[in-house]
């Protein structure tokens, strides 16, 4: 049968995930255990959901394609470095049909120059910019996210950065500014976005019998997420 995919879903009219009307694809499995993370039932990858040939998925999105002028396709995840065979193929088929590429990564894993050659725009999710603190947040260590980021800056990728902001942990000015200096001594960063953290995923944890993290922390107020995020302009 060749590479397949472990698909969580797809989202035929994403309007946040790169520029445009996008046809969004969420691959299973992460490596990271972010304390906020809001999909721990994509954790683990699971053969009870969606397999699919590249082609497979292709000839889906194909039906989608009047609609993504000046858009795309988008894969996210879970992790989708974890499936980056998978993802090649698939960008690669895309850019075949002159479809725009976008990889939502969080960074950690290995990207195979196929897949960023043939990716038109990363959307890298900061997690962290401190090592001790990354490792904390999300159970792993920084080297992979810097191996990866430094490969992106090498090859010229076109980027967007977002964060999430968590009250009391990277709600301040000194935090934001952190971010922005970061930003500044990269290339080719188009856009970067604060995303207010939110505690919706409570019932799912509870529902999988796992500990929830930050179940005292309230939601980020998205007005003062706002606020913070023309710190960056």
């Amino acid at each position: 049968m060749g590479v397949v995919g472990n698909i969580a879903s797809f989202e035929s009219m994403g309007l946040v995930d790169g520029p445009g009307v996008r046809y969004v694809v969420f691959l299973q499995g992460c490596p990271l255990r972010c304390l906020y993370c809001h999909n721990p039932e994509m954790w683990v990858a699971s053969q009870q959901k969606t397999q699919m040939t590249p082609q497979e998925l292709v000839n889906k999105i194909l039906r989608y394609k009047t609609y993504l002028k000046g858009g795309g396709v988008t894969i996210s995840g879970g992790e989708p470095l974890l499936q980056a065979k998978f993802v090649t193929e698939v960008f690669k088929l895309c850019k075949e049909n002159g479809i725009h590429t976008c990889l939502d990564t969080s960074g950690f894993g290995n990207a195979p120059d196929e897949l960023l050659q043939n990716t038109d725009l990363v959307i890298l999710d900061v997690k962290e910019l401190d090592p001790q603190k990354y490792e904390k947040l999300v159970g792993q260590k920084i080297e992979k996210f810097n191996k990866f980021l430094e490969k992106c800056q090498k090859m010229g990728k076109k980027m967007w950065l977002r964060q999430v902001i968590v009250p009391n942990y990277n709600d301040t000015e000194e935090s934001v500014l952190k971010l922005k200096e970061f930003a500044k001594k990269l290339k080719n960063i188009e856009k970067i976005e604060l995303l207010p953290y939110h505690d919706m995923a409570k019932k799912k944890y509870k529902s999988l019998g796992i500990d929830y993290a930050l179940k005292d922390v309230p939601p980020m107020d998205k007005q003062r997420c706002k606020e913070l995020e023309k710190l960056l302009k």
